[in-house]
Order: structure tokens, then C-alpha cells, then sequence
């Protein structure tokens, strides 16, 4: 089961992930933390993962399924509980963004509306991209 450690590790994240948004965002110059924590569906859907992915790590079952289900229902930012997503990560206007389960994200990535990071076919193992550090992938990006 997750303790505290693993809880306070997700709060960092997502401490790290508005100071991102706050950077990176034009939109966000003039706003506070609290604010883009609240109102950004990016953070939501970072904030969501980072639970789900902990809980996942813990091999918690179902939980993390539903969590990553109902931040898509609210966000329309689809990402697969096991995904590995470093800190500083912005999903800016992230309508149609998809990361998927084997997808391995470095630290301060940023993410367009409608990038797929997809699979590559049924095979087991490693079938989604990894992106490395400091990348931006724009809108409508499909990497496979």
C-alpha cells in the first residue's frame, strides 16, 4: 500500500507541474498557483495520473483504472495509470491528448491539445514512444 512518502512524492510533482504551467503558459503569467491548480484541466489530469500511477506502482487493483477514467470523462486527457511521467510536465490546452501505457516522458515536457503518444500493435512489452527531456510536441502530433 502507498504511505505518506508516496504521497508526498505526487504533492511535489504536482507542485512542480503548476510552476510549469505558470512558466510555460502565457495565459498564466498574472495568475496564481492556486488558480491554475484549480482551473487548468492539464494539472487535473496530471494530478489524477500521479495518484493513479502510485496507486498502480502499489498494484492496487482497479482503482487506478477508475481514476484515469474519470480524469479523462472531466479533462478529455486520456493517460494510462502505468505511463511514467517525469516533473515539470504541461499539457496546454490538452482536449484529445492520449498517453499510453508503456509511454516514458522525461522531466519539463510539453504537450499540445491532440497529441497521441500511441502503441505500435498487440505486442506485449515496450510499445509506446519515450520522449526524452525539455521536448515540446505540438498540436495534433501523433507519435507511435
Amino acid at each position: 500500500m502507498p504511505g505518506l512518502g508516496t504521497f508526498g512524492g505526487v504533492v511535489k510533482e504536482v507542485r512542480r507541474d503548476v510552476l510549469a504551467a505558470r512558466d510555460r503558459d502565457p495565459a498564466a503569467r498574472d495568475v496564481g498557483r492556486v488558480e491554475i491548480l484549480t482551473t487548468w484541466p492539464g494539472i487535473h489530469a496530471l494530478l489524477a495520473h500521479r495518484i493513479a500511477h502510485a496507486l498502480a506502482e502499489a498494484d492496487v487493483p482497479i482503482v487506478p483504472r477508475v481514476i484515469s477514467m474519470l480524469a479523462r470523462a472531466l479533462t478529455g486527457i486520456e493517460i494510462h495509470p502505468a505511463a511514467r511521467i517525469g516533473q515539470g510536465m504541461f499539457i496546454d490546452h490538452g482536449a484529445g491528448v492520449v498517453i499510453g501505457e508503456t509511454a516514458d516522458i522525461g522531466d519539463d515536457v510539453t504537450l499540445y491539445q491532440g497529441v497521441t503518444l500511441g502503441g505500435t500493435g498487440f505486442a506485449t512489452g515496450k510499445r509506446h514512444p519515450t520522449v526524452e527531456d525539455n521536448v515540446t510536441i505540438g498540436s495534433g502530433a501523433k507519435l507511435l
